[in-house]
């Protein structure tokens, strides 16, 4: 179920960008969520979680090292299957893993009585500012999920049509001080 009409963005924020070698750069997502380490834990690493609020579909756990997972991206035209091993769940502080060549690194630190979630992931400069945009969006979805008000995972072509998506795409570009992606005249002129 996805609910846009009740669910607008908040600000860009809590992201960076460093340079690695070649076209791709490292991304940086912090999030304090009100969860603790344990169930941010599962909802990183369970299928059944992950179908509702990641990008990807995984056909098994990402919970133990060593392990072969399918991570399917959802919302393509034509799904794009990756398989990735595990290289590193140390439950429930860290996991790491590839999705579509890209390193994905998590990070959970007990936060009171909740999460402070950091995400590493490398992508293509001409995309980061789009990337930090869909997971700041899947962060919220994950947020809200973990609360018990789900709102449904926004993801592909659909969320890339989604005003808040379109306007955290924007705000994400100055941030990291690219340059703005074309959006529509309605987003842009709200700027």
């Amino acid at each position: 179920m996805t609910n846009l009409a009740h669910y607008t963005p908040g600000p860009a924020g809590g992201a960076q960008m460093r340079k690695q070698e070649g076209e791709n750069w490292t991304l940086i997502l912090v999030r304090e969520l009100r969860h603790p380490p344990e169930k941010v834990w599962e909802a990183l690493t369970d299928p059944a979680h992950l179908r509702e609020w990641a990008p990807f579909d995984a056909d098994r756990s990402l919970g133990t090292v060593g392990s072969t997972v399918k991570l399917t991206t959802v919302g393509a035209a034509t799904p794009f299957v990756t398989e990735t091993t595990v290289t590193r769940a140390d439950a429930p502080r860290a996991l790491e893993y590839k999705w579509g060549g890209n390193d994905m690194r998590w990070e959970l630190e007990p936060l009171g009585s909740g999460t402070r979630l950091t995400l590493w992931t490398s992508i293509n400069r001409r995309f980061i500012a789009m990337g930090a945009a869909g997971w700041h969006i899947s962060f919220d979805v994950l947020d809200r999920l973990l609360s018990g008000a789900p709102i449904g995972r926004f993801i592909g072509p659909e969320e890339r049509k989604f005003p808040g998506f379109q306007r955290l795409h924007l705000e994400y570009a100055k941030l990291f001080g690219i340059k703005p992606p074309n959006l529509p005249p309605q987003v842009a002129q709200k700027e």
